[in-house]
């Protein structure tokens, strides 16, 4: 497929299943208002921040499985939203995503936040430094990318480390053909985040006037989860796995 036809199809594979859709925004949702009941326990601060870092990671893990069998199931040549089963093989896909994430993009993180402050007494080596962390973050995160597609399509943890593998299927691909759509889909996302977000905030500013703050509150986050985050993501997902080669 070309690229038109893999933003094309990914547009609109969102929207293929409502209720898929929706029961992942309201995952979503989850990870952003369960830390929030942590801070409400009377404990320690350490405490507090652990129960909620807990709070959120655990619906984080099940909407990164989510997303990652819908990239599996894009390259296996399925057109539907997947349904939400085999809930633990899900968790644990997440934690696996999770993982290999943390491996890839740790040296880069390490660079731009332990370097410059190691060369804080020569502020030119400092933003030498970031600026170079900054480049070997963006090398890895478009290796990252296919690594992760490449796990999903060979259904193995391993496979998200065999890196010739990985060059190889960037190169099948094409460089120039990987980058486009990589700038592509990262203006449409800012693009249509930018609409829903303004529409969101109009309707917030409209029902907290109607209805109060805390309602309107609630609405604004359950739609920005739903029709930013979720869909934004299932795009993301589908157009990577419509890009990866069969």
């Amino acid at each position: 497929m070309n690229i038109q036809e893999i933003i094309g199809d990914a547009i609109k594979y969102p929207a293929s299943n409502w209720r898929k859709l929706i029961t992942l925004g309201i995952l979503f949702l989850l990870v952003n208002s369960l830390p929030l009941l942590g801070g409400l326990l009377p404990a320690p601060l350490l405490v507090l921040i652990g129960v909620s870092l807990i709070l959120m990671l655990i619906p984080l893990f099940f909407v990164i499985g989510y997303a990652f069998r819908v990239l599996r199931t894009t390259i296996a040549g399925f057109d539907e939203l997947p349904e939400f089963d085999k809930i633990w093989g899900m968790f644990i896909d997440g934690l696996k995503v999770s993982s290999v994430a943390i491996v890839y993009m740790i040296i880069p993180w390490l660079i731009m936040n332990i370097g410059p402050f190691i060369a804080h007494s020569n502020p030119t080596a400092s933003s030498i430094t970031r600026l170079l962390g900054i480049i070997i973050a963006i090398i890895f995160g478009l290796l990252l990318t296919i690594a992760i597609a490449h796990m999903a399509a060979n259904d193995r943890f391993k496979a998200a480390f065999r890196f010739r593998e990985i060059l190889d299927v960037i190169s099948e691909i094409g460089w120039g053909k990987y980058i486009l759509w990589y700038i592509i889909v990262a203006i449409i996302v800012w693009i249509i985040s930018f609409i829903l977000n303004f529409i969101i905030t109009l309707g917030y500013i409209g029902l907290n006037i109607a209805t109060g703050p805390l309602l309107a509150y609630i609405i604004a986050n359950l739609l920005y989860a739903i029709f930013i985050r979720s869909y934004l993501s299932l795009f993301y997902l589908r157009a990577l796995g419509l890009l990866y080669p069969k």
